[in-house]
């Protein structure tokens, strides 16, 4: 796994290579390594902060698509990695640095979500929220929202979103919903203004595209799942107008199972819900051992949003042939989601009995064609999960 070292002999003796051929072998790096370059000396820094590299080196790798996994011993020993699918392959982030000036030492934090350089944290010890920009080594801690201070178990992956503003800018946009005496509130954050809004989302009025349809101007937000409806709301970016969709489920119609959202303890429960970007995975499971509360995968559904948001639309059922490589045991698992470009990525982290398994699945819409991402060990042994989230659109500017 990639971390950040002080600058070994090879390093130095890099540096004596020309630049040109430093430029083309730099390229080939995944942006983790880049930044630990920069440190070296300032002949590297030069070459890495030249616009034509920096053009290069983010059509190269702006489009890549990172698993990011916090992990921690203890309050104080934490750290941030990172999974490229161009690399295959883990990299270690420096983190406790950036942080350093925003947080008291032993502060409990958890990893909410990211996009493109920004990396979104809620302290538990003091009920904030804390961005981080790796790339620019900048940290903000975000004013309380008009709900007040929140601590960790108050977010919900699924009914956030952190928008970045253009490449080059440190402004993003930060939306998550709530149910305020039973009205539908959006709260936005802008960095650019460092104020809050809210809006009050409105009952769904016009026809929605299918979720194969979209052009990626709208965002969504899970409110609230239940066995047979949720409640979604529904952001057109340009306009910011919050609708609010109710998608019924009628897949477990003739079913007796029982139902989990976001995280199964296993024991008894048999399907397993997860939501984000308006696309639900269904993840079914058998019990290994009845005594034990162990289960078994058994199968991966994925729906979207129909024509209208008013019913979740049956996409894909994974194969029985990429099924046969992930099925493993699992005691508690847990889950996220991504839907963009016409990608739909999935990824479950499972614990079983103190052993770590993550296993990322994506499905393409138009081609109709599901892919496994095999994933080098994590090395989570003797750590404890502290949030994980897909992201892309990291780049040097």
């Amino acid at each position: 796994m990639g971390n950040f070292k002080t600058p070994s002999t090879n390093d130095i003796g890099f540096c004596l290579l020309p630049s040109e051929l430093i430029e083309r072998i730099l390229i080939g790096f995944a942006i983790p390594e880049i930044i630990r370059f920069k440190l070296v000396t300032k002949n590297i820094a030069a070459i890495i902060s030249n616009h034509d590299f920096v053009r290069q080196f983010n059509s190269r790798w702006g489009s890549s698509t990172w698993l990011f996994l916090f992990k921690k011993r203890r309050r104080c020993d934490s750290v941030l990695d990172g999974f490229a699918d161009q690399a295959d392959r883990w990299f270690r982030f420096s983190i406790s640095d950036v942080l350093k000036p925003a947080i008291f030492p032993g502060e409990d934090l958890f990893f909410l979500t990211a996009s493109g350089n920004l990396f979104l944290f809620a302290s538990n010890t003091l009920q904030s929220v804390i961005t981080v920009n790796l790339v620019t080594n900048t940290v903000k801690k975000i004013p309380p929202s008009p709900l007040g201070r929140r601590g960790t178990c108050s977010w919900r992956r699924s009914a956030m979103k952190l928008v970045p503003g253009p490449i080059g800018s440190d402004h993003f946009r930060f939306f998550f919903a709530e149910l305020v005496e039973q009205r539908v509130i959006v709260f936005v954050y802008e960095s650019e203004i460092d104020k809050w809004r809210s809006m009050e989302a409105q009952q769904d009025v016009g026809i929605m595209p299918r979720v194969d349809e979209r052009e990626g101007n709208f965002i969504f937000l899970t409110l609230i799942n239940r066995a047979s409806e949720s409640i979604i709301i529904a952001i057109k970016l340009d306009t910011n107008t919050p609708i609010i969709l109710r998608p019924r489920f009628d897949g477990r119609r003739n079913e007796n199972r029982q139902l989990t959202v976001g995280f199964s303890w296993g024991n008894r429960i048999d399907r397993l819900h997860v939501y984000g970007d308006g696309l639900m995975m269904i993840v079914k499971s058998d019990g290994a051992n009845s005594g034990s509360g162990v289960r078994m995968l058994s199968g991966v559904e994925m729906w979207g949003l129909g024509l209208e948001g008013n019913e979740w639309e049956f996409i894909s059922e994974l194969p029985c042939t990429v099924m046969q490589k992930i099925t493993k045991p699992y005691g508690v698992m847990t889950g996220c989601l991504e839907g963009k470009n016409g990608i739909i990525k999935g990824v479950l982290m499972s614990n079983c009995e103190g052993l770590w398994d993550i296993i990322w699945i994506c499905y393409d819409i138009r081609s109709k064609e599901w892919k496994w991402v095999p994933l080098p060990d994590c090395k989570m042994k003797g750590l404890n999960m502290a949030g994980i989230a897909f992201s892309s659109g990291l780049t040097l500017s």
